[in-house]
């Protein structure tokens, strides 16, 4: 975490270094995923973050926050984007035991785990060619309840995400405008995006999101990101949401969606909203 806030620093101080943009689409830096990649609220996407060209960088933090009345989710998260080819992120995560306070099943008001992540670009490219872009992401959780999630029948209280993703953006797309396909495959080990630990078998899942531009600052989509379930008295179901993003310019974006976790923590039906607010240089 101390690195990445080095890296944000250090971003912000070289202004002659600092993304112009100028050559990239409004909203191709697309959004801060809850785990701190860029992409979508819950998927990562190919895409790196911010709008720095080449020898750029660029910067970004993001708070968002997740509300079904049973659970909350709360995410605070910096990136920082390098040529358009490197990305190095960080984030907090914090879940709400609401729900099992009120049953007494659990005296831990919350869950914390950190997520360091990095990705970079491999092939293709966003809007031209014959290839999407194809990025490769690594991504280090760490619960900081190591009891609790032992207790709970976890193995480890950390592990590492590995995915590969691929994203193309069409100019006239769905009904002439402006659309943006993405398809993310993880391994992972995590239970509840490690707030729960992480088991002792892989798991191989698949992620997709879909947005459509009414104009060229609003966005509308979807997003479906399948999940292990490896906890006996847990059961983990897939994280959907539907969400309107908006890009009034480069240096903020907002989102809000709706989201169907399924169950959290032994508690089904989880439904709710989330919000997102982006800023950057």
């Amino acid at each position: 975490m101390r690195f990445l806030l080095l890296m944000l620093s250090l971003a912000l101080s070289a202004s002659d270094a600092i993304a112009t943009g100028a050559g990239k689409l409004l909203a191709t830096g697309v959004l801060t995923s809850i785990d701190g990649a860029a992409g979508g609220g819950l998927v990562p996407w190919a895409v790196i973050g911010g709008h720095a060209d080449e020898g750029e960088w660029d910067a970004s933090a993001a708070l968002s926050y997740v509300d079904t009345g049973d659970f909350d989710l709360q995410a605070a998260a910096v990136a920082v984007g390098w040529s358009d080819r490197l990305e190095l992120s960080a984030a907090r995560l914090s879940l709400g035991l609401n729900a099992l306070m009120r049953t007494r099943e659990q005296d831990q008001v919350r869950l914390d785990a950190d997520v360091v992540g990095a990705k970079v670009r491999l092939a293709g490219d966003l809007i031209y060619g014959e290839w999407p872009q194809i990025a490769a992401g690594v991504q280090w959780r760490r619960s900081r309840d190591r009891g609790l999630v032992a207790l709970a029948g976890a193995d480890d209280d950390q592990g590492v995400d590995v995915y590969v993703a691929a994203s193309r953006l069409w100019l006239d797309g769905i009904a002439g405008r402006r659309t943006l396909a993405n398809l993310t495959v993880r391994s992972t080990a995590a239970n509840q995006l490690g707030l729960l630990g992480f088991a002792a078998t892989r798991t191989l899942t698949l992620e997709g999101s879909l947005a459509v531009f009414l104009n060229r600052s609003v966005a509308i989509g979807a997003e479906y990101r399948s999940k292990p379930d490896e906890l006996a008295f847990a059961p983990e179901d897939p994280w959907m949401d539907l969400f309107v993003a908006w890009f009034p310019n480069k240096h903020w974006h907002f989102t809000l969606a709706y989201v169907d976790l399924g169950s959290v923590g032994g508690v089904s039906d989880q439904r709710g909203y989330y919000l997102s607010i982006q800023g950057s240089p």
